[in-house]
């Protein structure tokens, strides 16, 4: 890195929701600024005001809250380049004198061809068989433009106030170079690329332009962008030398794909419908159609498991190691060790880094975590007696909720008995070995995990017992599963008159039930 301060930004588009592969380039934009000490901006891109959806610009500050990627500067937040929306900038005048200018220079022209012209030349040509029309430097001659029209026709429209575009006058059969920070050199042909609208006649340029003048004077180094944006990058150029810009040009860096889980194609919303997983950070409500797409939030993921998830999406530390804080997401970070190809998704590596963060919290945290989903139930529980729960059951846990679903026998009394083990270790000895095991706990003054386990193992002794013998039983009396923690433990946090009391009544309905089995067969 040379002595100039580092500046980056992320420039979504408010037309919906944020795909995970629009955070993970929030992600690396982040990781690149904080690792070089530079700054993170937030840019709002609303150039195209017809696709602009309700809503999704306060869906993207809240996703990027809720990951903890942070700007410091941009959109909500305020900075000296702003403003930070490009239809705010648009009214500012800040576009349209550098869009005029590149008219002045020969580098732009005036288009007067309507929608409809534009559609019935396309059809025309499919039907000539050239399915791809293009509005470049061999049928600009055939179109309603400045280069193709008399210079009286031209202001004769413009006096009229005919409806026109800009577009970007694309010379002939020259070689655009440019190089990616992630795939090297990069060479186009302008032969094969067209004459883009830059602006419209409304006053608002496209993505393009607008997109170069912001990163311009906002003093951006580094682009680090989708490679959706690759094709575009070859324009861009263009536009930053046609401005007199190309020695301050910002260096690019275009980010892989992410595909399917099958590898064959770029991951979309559907794919997370069909296959069961969200694609978005946070539930999103559509407002157009009321349609409900699934959240990472609302699923239960915690946020710094699914950024840890997305990091590797794309990018590898070059090491064995796989859980990375934030601050070591920072540490690590080098856009050399960003992949060309597309990283498949894993929904299965997903929940496993879920996992892994809910194991490495503590019992406290954990019952912070898990108040909420008690609340809504209508458990009331002590806080300390939670977190003894939690620090007992989070290696069976992927998510919050499961804390609950895997160990509600610690809030509620048992509704209802495992029928496997009821069927398959519920003997006809079994009520008389319970009541004899029942009697031995009853003895224990300090109901401790150790002493549990000592008067347990004393009881397997003195009556020859092995564990599957009498251990199925007492779990099923206690917990009304057929598997789980430690019984010891699970006794020890439920305390003595709860083990006591469920064990005295439950020999009795477990036997009813029993019975009732047996007379099905």
């Amino acid at each position: 890195m040379n002595n100039e301060k580092v500046r980056v930004r992320f420039a979504p588009s408010p037309t919906g929701p944020l795909h995970i592969g629009g955070v993970r380039t929030a992600l690396y934009n982040y990781l690149f600024a904080k690792k070089h000490n530079g700054d993170f901006l937030l840019r709002i891109e609303d150039t195209d005001q017809t696709r602009l959806v309700p809503g999704a610009e306060e869906y993207i500050l809240e996703s990027l809250k809720w990951c903890g990627i942070s700007p410091n500067e941009g959109q909500g937040i305020g900075g000296e380049y702003g403003p930070y929306k490009q239809s705010e900038r648009k009214d500012a005048g800040i576009y349209k004198d550098y869009a005029f200018q590149l008219v002045k220079d020969g580098y732009a022209y005036y288009a007067f061809d309507t929608a409809d012209e534009l559609n019935e030349m396309r059809e025309l040509a499919k039907k000539a068989k050239m399915p791809n029309w293009q509005y470049n430097s061999i049928t600009r001659s055939s179109m309603k433009n400045s280069l193709s029209l008399s210079a009286d026709e031209v202001q004769k429209r413009l006096d009229n106030g005919d409806p026109y575009t800009l577009r970007l006058k694309m010379p002939r059969n020259e070689e655009v170079r440019f190089y990616d920070e992630i795939r090297g050199w990069v060479i186009v042909n302008t032969n094969n690329m067209d004459d883009k609208v830059i602006y419209k006649s409304d006053g608002m340029p496209t993505y393009h332009l607008a997109n170069i003048i912001d990163d311009h004077l906002m003093k951006i180094t580094h682009v680090i962008r989708g490679e959706e944006w690759l094709p575009s990058a070859p324009l861009h150029v263009l536009l930053y030398r046609y401005l007199g810009w190309e020695d301050t040009m910002p260096k690019f860096a275009h980010l892989p794909l992410i595909l399917k889980p099958d590898g064959h194609g770029k991951l979309s919303k559907r794919d997370g419908d069909r296959l069961g997983f969200p694609v978005f950070p946070l539930e999103w409500h559509d407002p157009k159609s009321n349609e409900i797409s699934s959240g990472y939030r609302e699923k239960g993921y915690l946020p710094e498991a699914f950024i840890n998830m997305l990091a590797f999406l794309g990018w590898n530390p070059g090491t064995s190691q796989e859980i990375f804080s934030m601050d070591e997401l920072v540490q690590a970070f080098t856009l050399e060790r960003v992949g060309k190809s597309g990283s498949k998704f894993d929904p299965e590596k997903t929940r496993w880094f879920n996992q892994q963060y809910l194991r490495a919290k503590s019992g406290e945290e954990l019952a912070e975590l898990l108040q909420p989903i008690l609340e809504q139930e209508g458990i009331t529980a002590d806080k300390e007696y939670t977190a003894k729960v939690c620090e007992l059951m989070k290696e069976r846990a992927t998510f919050i909720k499961d804390l609950l679903e895997e160990g509600r026998y610690f809030f509620e009394d048992i509704k209802e008995y495992d029928a496997k083990t009821l069927k398959k270790k519920w003997k006809e000895d079994t009520p008389e070995i319970m009541g004899e095991l029942l009697s031995q706990l009853k003895e224990i003054d300090e109901f401790t995990t150790e002493n549990i386990e000592q008067k347990f193992s004393a009881f397997l002794e003195e009556k020859g017992f092995g564990f599957g013998k009498v251990g199925p039983g007492f779990r099923l009396l206690v917990t009304g599963k057929g598997m789980g923690p430690s019984m010891f433990e699970i006794c020890a946090v439920l305390g003595k008159d709860k083990v006591v009391e469920r064990m005295e009544n439950g020999i009795e309905k477990v036997n009813s039930l029993k019975e009732e089995l047996k007379q099905k067969q």
